[in-house]
C-alpha cells in the first residue's frame, strides 16, 4: 500500500508542478514530447534497476471509457490507439526496446457488425499513416510486425499491413508487434500444424518436434518472450493472449481504463517487474536446463529408433553429434523455409496494394458507381 501510494502521489504532484498538461496534440505513431522534472527523476531511479525489454499489453477499456464519457465505441478505440502512442515514447524513454500490443483478438469478430467495420476502417487508416510517417520510423529504428492470422483481416488491411512490414523490416532498433486476428491457441495449432506438415512430407523427424521447435513456428518466432505484460481495466486474465510466451512473465493488472493510462503506471509496472525479476530470471534459467534435457533425451530416443543402436548398448558421443548435426540441419532447414514462405507472402499482399489504392480513390470520386 505504501508503494502504491507513493507512485499517486508522484502523479498528483506532477500534474500541479509541469506547467500544461502533457496530452497527445496530434494524430501520430511517433510522439515526440518533453517530459517533465518529476518524470524524469522517477525515470531515473528506475534505470537503475532491471528495465524488461521486451513489454506485452492487453489494452482493455476503450469501450468502458466510450461508456463513461457518452460517446460511442469507436471513439474509446481511437482514444486508446493515442494512448498506445504515448506508451510507445514511454518505452522508448525507459529502454523498453520491443512492445506487443494485442490490438484485435479472433473473438472480437464476435462483436457487432457496426463496432467491427468500424475498427477495421480505423486500422487502415493508422496503416495508411503509418506508411506515411516511414521516415520517422526509420529514424527511430521502429520495425513493425503484425502477429496474427492475416487471412481473417479485409484485403486492403492485409495489404498495407504487409507494406507497412517490409518498409520496416530492416529496423532494428525497436520492435512493435501487433497482434490482429490473433488468439493464442490459433497460434499455437498453427505452429502444430506447420511441424506436423513438414513430418509427414519427410522433412522433419518425429524425434524433431520439440518445443523449442515449435517456437520457430510460432508468429513471435523472432521476438524474445515478454519479460512484462501489462493488462488494464481490472481484468485479471490473459484472454488468450501470448499464452506460450509469458510462461516466465512477470505479470501487472491495473484497473486504469487503457485511453486513462498515464505514465505513471507504466512507472508502477516496471518496478513491479524490477521487484520480482530474481525470481523471473533464475525460473527461466531452469526452464533451459529442461529444455537440454529434453532435447539429450530426444536425440537419444532417435538413436535407438531410427540410426539403429540397440537400446542396451552403450551410445557413443559419435552417434549423438551426427544425430544431432542431422537434427541441426533438418530443423534449420524447415525453419528457413517457413520464414521464407512468410516473407513471400507478405510480397504478394503488398504488391497487391498498387491496386487496392487506386480502387479506393475511384470510389471516394465516384461514389454512385459502386452503390
Amino acid at each position: 500500500q505504501l508503494q502504491t501510494s507513493c507512485w499517486d502521489c508522484c502523479y498528483k504532484e506532477s500534474r500541479y508542478l509541469w506547467p500544461f498538461p502533457l496530452q497527445y496534440k496530434m494524430s501520430t505513431w511517433v510522439v515526440e514530447e518533453k517530459r517533465s522534472w518529476p518524470e524524469w527523476v522517477a525515470l531515473r531511479v528506475l534505470r537503475v534497476g532491471p528495465i524488461p525489454k521486451h513489454l506485452a499489453l492487453i489494452m482493455d477499456g476503450n469501450r468502458r471509457f466510450a461508456k463513461l464519457h457518452q460517446q460511442n465505441a469507436l471513439h474509446g478505440h481511437l482514444e486508446g490507439f493515442k494512448t498506445l502512442t504515448n506508451v510507445l515514447a514511454w518505452c522508448r524513454d525507459l529502454g523498453i526496446t520491443e512492445v506487443t500490443a494485442y490490438a484485435f483478438s479472433i473473438e472480437n469478430f464476435k462483436r457487432s457488425k457496426e463496432e467491427v467495420d468500424g475498427l477495421m476502417a480505423l486500422a487502415v487508416e493508422k496503416f495508411e499513416q503509418m506508411l506515411k510517417e516511414k521516415d520517422k520510423l526509420s529514424k527511430h529504428g521502429v520495425c513493425i510486425r503484425v502477429i496474427g492470422n492475416m487471412d481473417l483481416l479485409p484485403v486492403k488491411l492485409r495489404c498495407l499491413a504487409a507494406e507497412a512490414m517490409l518498409v520496416t523490416k530492416d529496423n532494428s532498433r525497436c520492435f512493435l508487434n501487433l497482434a490482429m486476428a490473433y488468439t493464442s491457441r490459433e497460434e499455437i495449432s498453427s505452429a502444430m500444424k506447420e511441424c506436423a506438415s513438414a513430418i509427414a512430407e519427410g522433412r522433419l523427424k518425429e524425434s524433431d518436434a520439440t518445443p523449442r521447435l515449435l517456437e520457430h513456428c510460432l508468429y513471435t518466432s523472432h521476438s524474445h518472450h515478454p519479460d512484462l505484460l501489462v493488462r488494464t481495466s481490472g481484468e485479471t486474465r490473459l484472454s488468450d493472449f501470448l499464452l506460450w510466451q509469458t510462461q516466465f512473465s512477470c505479470i501487472f493488472f491495473t484497473k486504469v481504463l487503457w485511453p486513462e493510462l498515464s505514465i505513471w503506471h507504466v512507472f508502477r509496472a516496471v518496478f513491479h517487474y524490477q521487484r520480482h525479476h530474481h525470481m523471473l530470471v533464475a525460473a527461466r534459467k531452469q526452464a533451459e536446463l529442461l529444455y537440454d534435457q529434453y532435447q539429450h533425451t530426444a536425440d537419444l530416443e532417435h538413436c535407438t529408433r531410427d540410426v539403429g543402436v540397440v537400446q542396451d548398448e552403450s551410445i557413443s558421443q559419435e552417434h549423438l553429434s551426427a544425430v544431432a548435426e542431422a537434427r541441426v540441419q533438418r530443423t534449420s532447414s524447415f525453419t528457413n523455409q517457413v520464414t521464407s514462405r512468410r516473407l513471400q507472402h507478405l510480397q504478394r499482399l503488398a504488391g497487391m496494394l498498387p491496386e487496392m489504392m487506386l480502387q479506393s480513390e475511384q470510389l471516394q470520386q465516384h461514389p454512385s458507381d459502386h452503390t
